[in-house]
This record gives C-alpha cells, structure tokens and sequence, in this order.
C-alpha cells in the first residue's frame, strides 16, 4: 500500500460527526464523551494537514475537504462491517472440519450424526477419521475428538464421557450347549480375539480374578470397530469399550455375558485451540456431542 493512512481509530467519531453535524449527538451516539470526540477529530485533523469542520457559534459544517472525505469514510466503514458481518456468519455456518478415531467416528459418531443435521442444518461436518494426533496449526481442522487422559497442553478441551471395559460376543456363543460362557473362567474354551488399541485381556482377566486363561491366544485387529464385527460374526469373545460397543449391544449384536466391567483410565474429549472454544459453530457442536454422550 503506497498512499499512507490517517490514524483510524479516529474515522467512527469523524464519520458519526459529520453525518449529524454535531458533536454532541457523535458523543451520544457512540457512548463517549464531547470532548472525546473532539479530540480523536483533531487528531485526524493534523495527522492529515487539513481541517474537516468549520466550527461556527451555533453550528457545526463540514469543510470542502470533509464532504470529501466524509462520503470515502462512510463507504469504507460500510465495506468493513458487511466484512465483519459475512465472517460472523460462517462462523456460525457452512463446514466445520472434525477430527476422530477411525473406531469412534464408524461405531458412535458418524451413527448420531443425522440427529446433528436435523437439529443445526446450517453446518456442514466434514469428518476425518485418522489416528495422527490433530496438529490446529498446520491442519485445517476446527475440533478434534481425542481418546486419551485429558491434559492437552495448551488446548480448550472438554470430557466427552468416560468408558468401561468388558467381554462381548455374538448371542449365539451363548447358545452353544458343548462351550457353555456362564463366567469369566469359561473363557479358556473359547477365542479370545484382540484390539491393539489399548485394551488388554490380561488387565481384565487379572483385575476380574480369572485363571487358566491363555490371555496372548488369538487373533489380533488393530481397530476397534473391526474387533467388534468378529465378535458379531461368531469368531469369538472380545474386549469392548463401551462407547464403541454400546449401538451393537443396544441392537443386540453383541451381549455382555459377565456383569464384571473394568473402568477404563482414557476417557474421550472434545479439544480445539482455546481461542476457538467460543465459536458457534464449535460450540454447537460441543454440546450436541455432550447432549448425545449423556443419553448414550
């Protein structure tokens, strides 16, 4: 920019006070004092070599100069609101870019996400499931759905809901007369499938006093919702966490064959930077998330 600016914080006063020819009613206006008023228009006086006002006994006018520079003035202040006010709007619609867990966003989110769309029709998720930790200052992400222990340094961040940890398997491993699941010690005639994500049959088996149970045998998946599905099909019994299992139990995929669960020490939370935490968009979908957690 060649031409060099006035001072602006001048140019409300200015333009107020050359729109009522009055310094009175630019005080009233703008909830300042007349000699306030009188000062910032002094200011923009000298910065700019020229005098804006002719000050008469009972009257206030505008110089050549000041009709000039009054009409340029009002029209950059209009362009700088309507500015303001397109940005205050898509900050309360249009997309909001969410990261989660790939396990999380298939088997609880991505579920509930319609009642979201039902309830705020002007925002637009836009979902990333991935496992990389959310960098907010190199991502093009708004909010992220962390699974974890909280203590996000530096990062608004709100508990999700908490989780417990217990067997589940398809209702027909139940049925099976030959393999009988009735407790936790029955186990040892069945599979034993693994999650790679944190959830360890030996804890539970230890913290549920169970023994002669192989707790390393079996097959291995290195994401939740996957475990779950072999767990639907009948390949054996697996450690569920009770957010992600918590749909197929309610659909009656899964059932819990033992009452023991085993509280987990990760919980899921809502993060962004903390000056996000206040946006609309962001605050919406916070608390549907909290809103949906509750019921959940």
């Amino acid at each position: 920019m060649s031409a060099r600016l006035p001072p602006l914080k001048p140019l409300p006063a200015f333009e107020a006070a050359a729109r009522l020819l009055s310094f009175t009613e630019a005080a009233e206006e703008l909830y300042v004092t007349q000699a306030a008023i009188s000062h910032q228009i002094k200011q923009l006086e000298d910065a700019m070599g020229v005098r804006l006002f002719r000050r008469l006994n009972r009257a206030l006018l505008l110089t050549e100069e000041g009709q000039a520079f009054a009409g340029t003035v009002r029209q950059a202040l209009h362009l700088i609101a309507d500015g303001a006010d397109r940005v205050k709007r898509q900050d309360e619609s249009g997309p909001l870019n969410v990261s989660c867990l790939p396990s999380f966003a298939s088997a609880w989110l991505v579920p509930r996400l319609a009642r979201f769309r039902a309830d705020h029709p002007e925002i637009d998720i836009r979902l990333s499931a991935d496992y990389e930790l959310t960098d907010f200052d190199a991502e093009d992400i708004d909010l992220a759905i962390r699974w974890g222990t909280g203590g996000y340094n530096d990062l608004h961040e709100i508990r999700l809901m908490t989780e417990e940890v217990f067997p589940v398997c398809s209702p027909r491993l139940l049925e099976d007369p030959e393999k009988p699941l009735q407790k936790p010690e029955d186990l040892a005639h069945h599979t034993l499938l693994h999650d790679d994500i944190r959830t360890d049959w030996r804890v539970w088996l230890k913290a549920a006093g169970v023994t002669g149970v192989n707790p390393d045998k079996g097959p291995r998946y290195n994401f939740s919702n996957l475990v779950l599905q072999a767990a639907i099909a009948g390949e054996g019994v697996a450690l569920g966490r009770s957010a992600i299992a918590h749909d197929a139990l309610e659909q009656g995929l899964l059932v819990k064959p033992f009452d023991f669960s085993l509280p987990s020490d990760f919980a899921y939370w809502i993060v962004c930077p903390q000056e996000r935490a206040d946006r609309p968009k962001i605050r919406a979908f916070s608390d549907w998330l909290l809103k949906e957690a509750e019921t959940a």
